[in-house]
């Protein structure tokens, strides 16, 4: 019995390319090992095994991805990533296809606090995370609220709470309706939406993010996930 060899191996003798391109085939996911896709090049094949490469296949590397999700009420940071799986994908997607080197090095990005619901970003990008990390962007809060408002809720939302000696930046509030407020936040973190509320009389229910920078939510499903696409900037 021959030894088992290394799959990428394998691809550059059957596709007649270089190591590195028979590589880059199968992180791809364009190679099935016995009618199973395999997307790691030094998994150990032998002589008797099937190998097949996609007619399709790209011998290009995977560019870094960001990944949007729709995180459900009660998630943490850890619950919330482990929702980033390929079953939890809302749709096609022109721009990229699904493997696994698309979920590991992600990193969290304007975490939302476990009681928040909303789009919750995760990237593998180095603009996108220099951009959501040192850039104060607009967040776009819907907020359930219970309890009697004081008279003078909005203004002091808007411009008139401190929080450990320091004055809040200006922020945009508006009801929605009798029991539902909009919050646009820039420079205040989300998690303080809660204690804001608490300062006008109001207990905050449930409260959701829409919207960061020029990038909504709009029409993702709870705990699902979709590509950041080309044309989508924060």
């Amino acid at each position: 019995m021959t030894e088992p060899l290394r799959l990428a191996k394998r691809v550059a003798a059957l596709a007649g390319c270089s190591r590195r391109e028979a590589e880059l085939y199968i992180e791809g996911g364009w190679v099935r090992v016995d009618g199973v896709v395999v997307e790691e090049p030094q998994y150990r094949v032998t002589e008797d095994q099937r190998i097949e490469l996609d007619p399709a296949a790209s011998a290009v590397a995977l560019e870094p991805v960001t990944l949007l999700l729709h995180k459900p009420a009660g998630a943490g940071v850890q619950e919330a990533l482990r929702l980033l799986t390929p079953a939890a994908h809302a749709g096609s997607h022109p721009d990229a296809r699904i493997v696994r080197r698309h979920f590991p090095h992600l990193t969290p990005l304007l975490p939302l606090p476990a009681l928040a619901s909303g789009l919750a970003v995760f990237s593998q990008q180095r603009g996108v995370i220099r951009r959501l990390t040192e850039d104060a962007l607009e967040q776009e809060m819907i907020v359930e609220v219970a309890g009697d408002a004081a008279a003078d809720a909005l203004p002091r939302l808007c411009h008139g709470l401190a929080w450990q000696g320091r004055a809040l930046p200006p922020i945009k509030v508006s009801w929605q309706s009798e029991r539902r407020l909009r919050f646009a936040l820039k420079g205040v973190a989300p998690e303080l939406v809660p204690w804001m509320c608490e300062q006008v009389g109001l207990r905050v229910v449930a409260f959701k993010r829409i919207r960061i920078g020029r990038v909504p939510m709009a029409g993702l499903p709870e705990g699902q996930w979709r590509f950041l696409r080309r044309d989508e900037r924060f």
